[in-house]
């Protein structure tokens, strides 16, 4: 038997796009930004221990009575291997572990899908798709939107940044206009968004990477000069 602690607010989920957002329960933008930072430093965390979520998703991030965050699930974690150096230099992990592809539709890196070798960039990937839900309060899959597009946000993410129209891809409910504080705000966690779903991997910074880039966010001193 497994006991877990009772998490009331469940998850992000359901928040942005699930059963609480139905019954009008609606998280504003300065609560998402907290929630975006807490969930980047347990990544942060993980990835320094040499361990890969592989399925960080919205409805793994519950929330308690505060709506602080709590990353759940580690079913499909898995440990980077060990690399022993011959001098007498600590060992350190090594940078991917080949494994076949797993996780979950809409969140899957496309490099780990096409060449099976998962990283922590595959997370930061991952971590990206939250993002763009976080802004969008959309699901990272919809067979409901256009039938002649790829229903992922990801990708609908991408386009929207690229041609700048992020006003399309934004909640309405969270009162974005470009020229204000909240505005500014959610602009640049897009762009942080943006550069964590760019393909190859190397392109993508590393959570320790992102979780700096949000907190500077939220103070309002953010530079992407620490990004890679």
């Amino acid at each position: 038997m497994l006991v877990f602690e009772f998490v009331s607010n469940g998850t992000l989920a359901d928040h942005l796009h699930g059963k609480r957002k139905k019954q009008g329960t609606l998280v504003p933008w300065h609560t998402r930004l907290n929630i975006a930072i807490e969930a980047a430093s347990a990544l942060a965390y993980l990835h320094n221990s040499g361990i890969i979520h592989r399925d960080i998703k919205s409805s793994k991030i519950l929330l308690d009575d505060n709506l602080c965050v709590k990353v759940a699930d580690f079913g499909l974690s898995r440990m980077l291997p060990l690399v022993v150096s011959t001098s007498k230099e600590a060992a350190t992990f090594a940078s991917h572990a080949s494994t076949a592809p797993q996780g979950t539709n809409g969140y899957i890196d496309p490099d780990y899908f096409q060449f099976h070798r998962v990283c922590d960039k595959s997370d930061t990937y991952s971590f990206g798709v939250v993002l763009a839900e976080i802004i969008s309060s959309l699901p990272a899959v919809d067979d409901t939107w256009n039938p002649y597009e790829v229903p992922l946000l990801s990708h609908l993410a991408m386009n929207k940044i690229q041609n700048e129209a992020l006003h399309e891809l934004v909640d309405p409910c969270l009162g974005f206009q470009p020229d204000n504080e909240i505005g500014e705000s959610i602009t640049a966690v897009a762009e942080l968004a943006f550069q964590c779903l760019q393909c190859p991997k190397e392109l993508r910074p590393s959570m320790k990477q992102v979780l700096e880039t949000l907190q500077g966010i939220k103070k309002g001193i953010w530079g992407f000069h620490q990004i890679t």
